[in-house]
């Protein structure tokens, strides 16, 4: 008997949900891509051998003894240099907190995707907050194997308050106190981040908006169950356009990230949070911390979620280059001068040629 095959529908979690034995084409990924890829949890058993995303303990820098909160900076200074993410441990946000993030937006999900679809977006328009799935917009027509909801939490200000879920009832205040707590987490990294290039403590913050300025955008990633996890992506790999990027999870895997010259799968840590560092900080840091290409497995026994909040400076009010006290005549500039929003559009455009250049 042929394998149950479907075309391609709006959401991912209606296709999962079909009984299908065989993803239909558009989320295959091209050749090039597949030859190591393979479920989540398969992947995480072969990465125990292997390197490991380091796991960064932030509890130093509370303390008043310089000399700890000197050598918790160098950490994170080296970590940012070497791997450009990590997983922080110690950051300051109850955990009871996080639980409660996690149900909230499990309970959204958990809902009849006719419910959940009264939230839909609409990128044709430019209407990008709410609940979506990947449009194949790159040459190859790709799709990932995904849905998520996706809205701005910080400032609150700032944030419309019209697209956010009101099922369930609670969802409202545990990710604004969430939102809030991260930001903390945000300044302080920030803080970390700018001695590790001696910079004044509030230099990196400054340069990226501010307390009104600097945008933090939740996208809570939905990866349904795949039954054939070594064709698809969940995320395919990218570089975030962030300053930084914080990920919880729920205990299931998925997470790549390529490391000298090959994917290192992301161990499940408890009580921690992932941390990239994305291009802003890249570019600010003139190259001396590193955003790291990385992409999302999916996997045949579990529904994984992921809420990635990514801190973004404003798109057109300031330029982002490499900070005048990181070059020097022996280190010159990295990167142009561009906004934000060009770097967007930079990325946006260099991807579509090497869509349209790479074999399929």
């Amino acid at each position: 008997m042929a394998a149950k095959v479907a075309s391609a529908a709006a959401r991912v979690e209606s296709l999962a949900k079909s009984g299908l034995e065989a993803i239909p084409t558009e989320y295959v990924r091209p050749e090039s891509e597949r030859f190591d890829l393979g479920d989540a949890f398969e992947e995480e058993k072969k990465a125990e051998e292997g390197p490991q995303i380091p796991v960064v303990d932030l509890k130093g820098f509370d303390t008043e003894d310089e000399a700890v909160r000197r050598a918790c900076a160098e950490e994170v200074r080296r970590v940012a240099s070497e791997w450009g993410v990590m997983h922080i441990v110690n950051h300051g946000i109850p955990l009871e907190l996080i639980e409660k993030v996690r149900r909230v937006g499990k309970e959204f999900f958990d809902l009849p995707v006719e419910e959940k679809e009264k939230y839909a977006n609409d990128q044709s328009s430019g209407k990008i907050a709410g609940y979506g799935s990947k449009l194949a917009n790159n040459a190859s027509g790709q799709l990932e194997w995904e849905d998520y909801f996706f809205h701005l939490i910080f400032p609150h200000d700032k944030a419309d308050m019209s697209v956010w879920p009101k099922h369930p009832a609670d969802y409202v205040e545990v990710t604004k106190e969430f939102a809030e707590r991260l930001r903390g987490v945000a300044s302080n990294m920030l803080v970390i981040l700018s001695l590790g290039l001696g910079l004044e403590e509030g230099k990196l913050e400054k340069e990226l908006g501010g307390m009104e300025d600097l945008l933090l955008q939740m996208k809570i990633n939905y990866y349904p169950k795949c039954p054939q996890p070594d064709l698809a992506l969940g995320v395919e790999a990218h570089t975030d356009v962030s300053s930084l990027s914080f990920i919880l999870h729920n205990m299931v895997p998925g997470l790549q990230v390529y490391k000298d010259n090959k994917w290192v799968t992301a161990k499940c840590v408890p009580d921690s949070m992932i941390v990239h560092i994305g291009d802003t900080l890249e570019i600010l840091s003139n190259g001396n911390y590193k955003s790291i290409l990385h992409r999302g497995l999916v996997n045949k026994e579990k529904v994984r979620i992921s809420w990635a909040v990514f801190c973004e400076p404003p798109k057109e009010k300031i330029v982002l280059k490499p900070l005048p006290e990181l070059v020097t005549d022996q280190i010159p500039a990295k990167f142009p001068p561009r906004t934000f929003a060009q770097h967007i559009q930079y990325k946006l455009f260099k991807k579509s040629q090497e869509d349209v250049a790479s074999p399929k």
